[in-house]
């Protein structure tokens, strides 16, 4: 009778085939083991990987914000959703997505890693093609604007001379036909252009669907959307909505407030604890508000306070900044009439305030 043959339960092929980028690295900065997709990624051999110290293939711009948030996993705290780049032996950018855990005894750190340069290349043209399309509207609009301005004034001025004519002496029957019809004209060009105005400053509301949208529904889709992240980062909430539960507002641009404002809570989360975000309603003078607060690391909102919520404005090193999302948020509550403001403190979290209209 022979004994039945244990299964092959090493970690060699999982190590060895994983197509994310595996390694283990030294407390004092150096590779002591890759995997073959580290080898792949980077271009150089597991020698070379292992014979020079990280920081050496590190992009010199993220050297600093990589030691300031490793210095944590030095203390024992592992890390999560952190992106940085690094040059390959050829002289190209790869995005790198780490997650990180330390060991203190073996004073040794076991990192994978996800290759997200395709990703960052797609999002890059993504936003260079936002901001080139927003700029495209703006300067669209912008001219809409001074065009029936500028025509406004002279038409004003030639209704104004027909106010002043005196046809009574033109006895040519055919000429004060003629001077009648170009008057007719003149104030038809008036109320066109007058239109054209008003139109201009109400046109995105109208194309907007408005519905009684739950804020609790909202926050639970964007939830759901970044469940990953938010579980990874930490994330905890503090609502409380009992001032309202529902608001008039459009459901796609409600969404894509609170996702652009949770993401930006986990992003700048202040690296000594977890991210807590509060969401509460408030009403104010028959005036619905809802406070949105994070415990991240925060900025000086006063001393930025005429770019906090302009286009391409950041105000953090993260290589992932965009300066995108606070204008969106912005754009979407004033285009439905209502309005945000925000208070924020170095290390000391944010909080903004959404006034919606009713």
């Amino acid at each position: 009778m022979t004994l039945k043959q244990k299964p092959d339960y090493s970690l060699t092929p999982f190590f060895e085939l994983s197509r994310d980028l595996l390694c283990i690295a030294s407390f004092e900065g150096y590779f002591k083991r890759v995997n073959p997709a580290a080898c792949e990624v980077l271009g150089y051999t597991e020698e070379e990987l292992l014979s020079r110290p990280i920081t050496y293939f590190q992009h010199p711009d993220d050297k600093e914000i990589t030691r300031r948030t490793r210095e944590p996993i030095l203390q024992g705290k592992p890390l999560t959703n952190f992106e940085n780049r690094y040059i390959t032996k050829e002289g190209k950018v790869a995005w790198l997505a780490w997650t990180s855990v330390p060991l203190n005894e073996s004073r040794l750190i076991y990192a994978i890693a996800k290759n997200v340069t395709a990703k960052k290349q797609y999002e890059a043209e993504r936003n260079k093609l936002l901001s080139e399309l927003s700029k495209n509207n703006r300067q669209l609009k912008q001219l809409n604007y001074t065009t029936s301005h500028d025509l406004r004034s002279p038409v004003s001025n030639l209704i104004s001379i027909f106010s002043l004519m005196d046809t009574s002496e033109i006895t040519n029957e055919e000429t004060r036909e003629f001077i009648d019809l170009l008057q007719r004209s003149a104030l038809s060009l008036k109320e066109t252009l007058d239109k054209h105005v008003d139109g201009l400053n109400t046109q995105d509301a109208h194309l907007i669907k408005l519905d009684e949208v739950s804020i609790m529904g909202v926050i639970d889709r964007i939830r759901l959307t970044l469940d990953s992240l938010i579980k990874d980062s930490g994330t905890s909430f503090q609502i409380d909505l009992g001032s309202f539960e529902m608001v008039k507002f459009s459901p796609r641009y409600l969404e894509s407030i609170f996702l652009n404002l949770i993401s930006n809570s986990i992003k700048y989360a202040h690296p000594d604890r977890n991210p807590i975000i509060t969401i509460k309603t408030e009403m104010a003078d028959g005036t619905k508000k809802l406070r949105f607060s994070d415990n991240g690391i925060g900025f000086d909102s006063e001393k930025e306070r005429d770019r906090i919520f302009g286009l391409n404005q950041t105000f953090h090193q993260n290589k992932d900044s965009k300066g995108i999302g606070l204008y969106l948020v912005h754009n979407h509550l004033t285009s439905m009439g209502g309005n945000i403001t925000v208070e924020s403190k170095v290390d000391a979290g944010t909080t903004f305030t959404l006034v919606f209209r009713e």
